[in-house]
């Protein structure tokens, strides 16, 4: 088996996010996130993918506030990466984010179960937490206010779009020698090339 060339690396992505899907059923549209604060000093963590769109836009969902916030708005650039270990395949995506539209992130807030909507209000993501206390508190808090209502997404919660300038393709062979294909983005276009493993 080796990698398909595509002229789209996103045509490519769908089927192996598909074929990840029928793989490993819980969470194969987690992807890890890495960013950069002020400092230079890079971080990474786990999200999950929400959206993928035909130019190549790969879009997660988080606090403001967090963490990944903060270092995005210093510095807007990340990169991310899908492992899939049952079927021996990643694939790593880098390049400049923004921000969803209001509307986009209004959309898919009202699709999440009403607990994780709370929980983005209550929770000061990546911020001291006193005691597990403090947060159920929060939780409660929360609760009660929007109860009997429809909980609106927070307006320090929206989602971030990476914009692939470069898409690689990785899939494991004996020996090492995996094959690796990349993509890098040539204004309206897509460059394809090998990489040695």
């Amino acid at each position: 088996m080796t990698i398909p060339e595509y002229d789209d690396p996103v045509a490519l992505f769908r089927e192996w996010l598909t074929a990840a899907e029928s793989a490993e059923p819980i969470n194969a549209n987690a992807m890890a996130v890495a960013t950069v604060g002020a400092g230079g000093v890079p971080s990474i963590r786990t999200v999950l993918l929400k959206g993928v769109d035909d130019a190549g836009g790969f879009v997660f969902y988080t606090n403001l506030e967090s963490q990944k916030g903060e270092e995005l708005r210093t510095n807007a650039r990340a990169a991310a990466c899908f492992y899939w270990r049952s079927l021996e395949r990643q694939v790593r995506i880098e390049g400049p984010t923004a921000l969803v539209e209001a509307a986009e992130a209004d959309a898919y807030f009202a699709t999440r179960p009403r607990g994780s909507q709370v929980s983005a209000w209550a929770s000061a993501q990546s911020r001291l937490l006193e005691s597990r206390t403090e947060l159920e508190r929060a939780v409660a808090e929360t609760e009660a206010r929007f109860d009997g209502v429809a909980v609106p997404r927070p307006p320090f919660w929206s989602g971030y779009r990476i914009s692939a300038a470069r898409i690689e393709f990785w899939l494991s062979q004996p020996s090492r020698l995996h094959y690796r294909l990349r993509y890098d983005r040539q204004a309206e276009h897509w460059r394809r090339c090998w990489l040695n493993p």
